[in-house]
């Protein structure tokens, strides 16, 4: 089962990975560019599995590069408190 296929585990492998980003030194700005890449990238390459991620996929095709930085930005306040570490 891909992690894309539950919200949860999408959230908490996202929440490790902003974890160990942020324990390897990477400030904000850098890490709210790669989230924005990782969005571009889902958007143009992977189907969505579950209803959340449809939504962010349809928010995200009628979006401006503007506000697809500020989902991105949401998405990494979103996963900050999960994780498993």
């Amino acid at each position: 089962m891909s992690v894309l296929d539950s919200w949860d585990q999408w959230k908490n492998f996202l929440g490790d990975r902003l974890h160990n980003a942020q324990n390897e030194g990477m400030n904000n700005q850098v890490i709210g560019d790669l989230a924005y890449e990782i969005g571009e990238y889902l958007a143009n390459e992977v189907d969505p599995k579950n209803e959340q991620e449809r939504v962010l996929a349809d928010l995200w095709s009628v979006a401006s590069s503007e506000e697809r930085h500020a989902i991105a930005n949401m998405m990494v306040k979103l996963v900050s408190n999960n994780g498993t570490k």
